[in-house]
Parts: structure tokens; C-alpha cells; sequence
């Protein structure tokens, strides 16, 4: 008992405690702060992966636009309401935002 009250009131245990409490919890790097940065960065490379996807799914798209004249006609009517000059279109409007940004 007496050996243990010697260590737990030793100088060198008391700042050793005290360093480690203070990197732990109140240091501007501190336990906590590193936690939510890592899940910060963890969020941060899921987005990262899917704006990844989303730019070869464009790019491929306009490759496709770019050499193939069916589809650039059809991308035409569908997204700026073209038409030929003895055509009517008739707009169907089903509800449905497509603007709004879903991942």
C-alpha cells in the first residue's frame, strides 16, 4: 500500500499523468478533435469516389453526344425541347424534380 501511494504521489508519474491527460483531451490535437477529423476524411473520400463516377458517367455522355448524331438529336428534344419544323411536341409533366441533387 505504501508502494503504491509512493508511485501515484511521485513527481514524474503526476506530470507524466498530467501530459498525457492534457494531449488527451485538451491539446488543440487532442483525442476527440482527431476522431472527427477522421470521419471528416472518411465522408470527404465517399464523396470523392462518387463525384469520381459522376464526371466518367459526363464524360461518357458527351462522347457519346459528340459522335453520334441520333443521340445528340434525341438529347436535343428531350432537354431543350427541339423540334423539326412540321413537328408539335406535347410536354407531359410527370411531377418529378429532376434538378434535385440525390445521392
Amino acid at each position: 500500500m505504501k508502494t503504491l501511494l509512493k508511485v501515484i504521489t511521485n513527481k514524474y508519474f503526476i506530470t507524466g499523468l498530467a501530459f498525457v491527460a492534457w494531449t488527451v483531451f485538451f491539446d488543440q490535437n487532442d483525442w476527440i478533435s482527431l476522431r472527427q477529423r477522421q470521419k471528416e476524411l472518411n465522408s470527404l473520400k465517399g464523396d470523392v469516389a462518387y463525384l469520381n463516377s459522376e464526371i466518367n458517367k459526363m464524360q461518357k455522355e458527351k462522347e457519346d453526344l459528340q459522335h453520334n448524331p441520333a443521340r445528340l438529336e434525341q438529347y436535343a428534344r428531350e432537354n431543350f425541347r427541339m423540334r423539326h419544323q412540321n413537328e408539335d411536341v406535347y410536354v407531359v409533366d410527370d411531377g418529378i424534380d429532376k434538378t434535385a441533387n440525390t445521392k
